[in-house]
């Protein structure tokens, strides 16, 4: 005869089967709720959604609040409302993190599949990216020494750059590279800590990315000597927010390393 805790599994089973896809987890849940802490952090599946308003200090006045909105599957919805007022320099990067595959060297990383879909709405004039960001070190776990930024937007901001034109724009090292389904510009300059990359769009936004963020590494390692042996350490994408105000609402987004 079976036990009572057997025939109670056997009578749940069948609902656990038929239970719908995304069931366990929502009721397991994310925290939805509202930050707005300079470095608060929030939890949801392998992503860590960063306030990471580096720059507060140099504002007059000013806040980014952020909250995920859903999470299915390794698809993550979210949202980042944010105003800065005064000062220089970059305020935030408000950011949802990939914490999974990382500390893996270039020559061993396949493809980094990415999608992001995302609107904004703003006050006024403002200044500020919306960004892919990606560190690399010679070392697994080690500090950062390359930042890749794949732009997909620039609103009246500029990429870091050590060449200037007499007008006062950065001037790019490469032009019109179709990469990942768009054309890029790419400039390279450094921040004092890091050699940094970065591809902005020649023209527009793109408001959906689907495409492969190791194409962008490839590039550079066959192209611009980045080296095959360094360790990709961060994959994430945000906004870094330097003036005005705006909301940036992000139905689509996933990224991972195979």
């Amino acid at each position: 005869m079976l036990s009572k805790k057997l025939s109670f599994f056997l009578l749940l089973a069948p609902f656990v089967a038929s239970a719908p896809a995304g069931s366990l987890e929502q009721r397991q849940g994310i925290d939805t709720s509202t930050h707005c802490g300079q470095w608060d952090t929030i939890l949801a599946g392998q992503y860590t959604l960063f306030l990471d308003q580096w720059g507060k200090d140099n504002a007059n006045s000013g806040q980014s609040c952020a909250n995920f909105v859903s999470l299915s599957g390794t698809n993550v919805a979210w949202k980042n409302s944010w105003t800065w007022s005064g000062g220089n320099g970059v305020k935030s990067y408000t950011n949802v993190n990939l914490n999974a595959n990382l500390n893996r060297q270039l020559s061993n990383v396949n493809r980094i599949p990415a999608s992001w879909s995302w609107s904004q709405s703003t006050q006024g004039s403002i200044v500020s990216n919306v960004a892919y960001d990606l560190f690399t070190s010679s070392r697994s776990g080690g500090s950062n020494e390359n930042e890749i930024m794949v732009w997909l937007a620039n609103f009246n901001a500029g990429p870091i750059s050590f060449n200037w034109g007499a007008d006062g724009k950065p001037i790019p090292v490469a032009s019109n590279l179709s990469i990942a389904g768009h054309s890029w510009n790419l400039y390279i300059g450094s921040n004092g800590a890091n050699q940094v990359y970065s591809f902005l769009p020649t023209s527009g936004t793109v408001g959906n990315f689907n495409g492969d963020l190791n194409l962008f590494l490839r590039y550079l390692t066959q192209n611009q000597g980045l080296s095959t042996s360094q360790f990709l350490t961060t994959v994430q994408g945000g906004t870094e927010a330097t003036s005005g105000t705006a909301t940036i609402t992000s139905s689509t987004f996933s990224v991972s390393i195979a």
